[in-house]
């Protein structure tokens, strides 16, 4: 079954890789610097606000595709109704920490915009803009996780965990 929120992980995904291919844009641009002596103001913080978009806009999308990295080691143990609590208690977990982030992660872009904050670097850029990518990943991320709670409440398998075992070693 496919998620309703899955166009949503998966356009994510999309602006991740774009952020990434940005970030290799702003390295190379930054290596050229130096290779024939000049230098844009701010391109090493911009780098980092790419960087810093890619890892969290791909959270949710690595998370539901079986990803990240689970502790299979006690889980891989339980079975029948402890298993499903044990899935549960740490699901649930995983939201309200996931939605903690989220919440202050957007109310961090808030203030900086409310403030108009800007980066102490030497691109002086409004800090909200790199914040967004921040927000809107730990946002979706959080989301994700709440999706995945409710379909292991409703006694579906957990989607985001696989069975091989090699695939996340």
């Amino acid at each position: 079954m496919t998620s309703p929120l899955a166009p949503l992980y998966r356009a994510c995904l999309w602006l991740a890789g774009l952020f990434m291919i940005a970030l290799l844009g702003t390295i190379l641009i930054s290596i050229a610097g130096r290779q024939f002596d000049f230098y844009i103001r701010g391109i090493d913080a911009y780098a980092g606000y790419c960087m810093a978009a890619a890892a969290f806009l791909a959270l949710a999308g690595t998370f539901t595709h079986g990803d990240h990295i689970r502790v299979t080691l006690v889980i891989g143990r339980l079975t029948g109704r402890t298993r499903r609590g044990f899935e549960l208690f740490c699901l649930a977990l995983a939201v309200a920490v996931s939605g903690a982030f989220a919440f202050y992660s957007i109310k961090m872009t808030w203030w900086s915009w409310k403030f108009h904050d800007i980066s102490s670097a030497n691109d002086a850029s409004p800090l909200w803009i790199p914040q967004l990518g921040i927000a809107v990943g730990t946002t979706v991320f959080a989301l994700a996780f709440i999706e995945e709670f409710v379909l292991v409440l409703r006694g579906k398998a957990p989607a985001a965990g696989h069975s091989d075992i090699s695939h996340t070693e």
